[in-house]
């Protein structure tokens, strides 16, 4: 019988966030799969494990052949924990290959919920909580940051990046010319011992931050847009003509258009028909 493959949360900073299920399981598992063993260990240390159970490294460099390693465990029944440096496994961190081989596979996977930089740094913020998008770190490479940022600068909803704090104010920088004056929310060292928000509009951040140079983790919350895209109609009739001409009818056509570009149909069809 296959065994289980856990996906334990951990602290994010403060040690005293890890839940007493979390302990359990970890205590409990055949092999932990960590994405820094030295660090993990030093967590399983300050919790006064009795019990350690082996370890074995989980990063992105060697993520493809570990999870072709753990899987073999997990069919010969082993109960296998993975845990990141801190947080949930799998976001941001490695992870999804072995969920994804685990569960096309049959085999039960479980989730030991626990601490999240992106939930805590989004409910910290003071900005809309109801839709948000996590957008993870974005691109080096200045022209695919430069478009990623430009894809959302219609998304409503809230955004939750990760940057690092050598990066902070060139990003932020970024933030400003590609998707304006926002409010902004900078979330540094969160949970641990000098936890601090920084708040306000993109500029007032940046006046904020000067030249200081910050250390630790870094998530940053984004305002989603408040002005409706303008859209433009006359494309949108051609892109309709376009349908028609390959084929399809005037009121499909407009209706597919409308559907993806946020216009009337009635508009597109009467100028299709008109």
């Amino acid at each position: 019988m296959a065994g289980t493959l856990w996906l334990v949360g951990t602290p994010i900073g403060n040690l005293g966030d890890l839940t007493d299920r979390a302990r359990e399981t970890l205590m409990s598992a055949d092999v932990i799969a960590a994405e820094d063993t030295r660090r993990t260990g030093r967590l399983l240390g300050s919790i006064g494990m009795e019990r350690r159970p082996p370890m074995v490294s989980y990063f992105e460099g060697n993520e493809r052949e570990r999870a072709q390693e753990l899987l073999g465990r997990l069919r010969a029944g082993a109960e296998v924990a993975l845990v990141s440096d801190g947080g949930m496994p799998g976001v941001s961190d490695p992870g999804y290959r072995i969920v994804l081989a685990a569960v096309a596979e049959g085999i039960d996977v479980r989730v030991v919920p626990g601490p999240s930089a992106v939930l805590a740094a989004l409910v910290i913020s003071g900005l809309p909580t109801d839709r948000f998008s996590f957008e993870g770190f974005l691109p080096r490479k200045a022209g695919e940051r430069g478009r990623r940022l430009a894809d959302l600068r219609h998304d409503e909803r809230t955004l939750v990046f990760f940057e690092s704090p050598k990066r902070l104010q060139a990003f932020l920088r970024d933030i400003e010319q590609a998707l304006g004056d926002r409010r902004v929310a900078v979330a540094r060292e969160l949970t641990k011992r000098h936890e601090e928000v920084r708040r306000g509009r993109v500029s007032e951040v940046l006046d904020l931050l000067g030249d200081e140079e910050l250390k630790g983790e870094v998530v940053v919350v984004v305002e989603g847009a408040t002005e409706p895209p303008v859209v433009d109609l006359d494309a949108c009739v051609e892109e309709a003509r376009a349908l028609v001409a390959g084929g399809m009818r005037k009121r499909d056509a407009a209706h597919d258009v409308a559907e993806r570009r946020g216009v009337s149909a009635n508009d597109l069809y009467g100028r299709l028909i008109g």
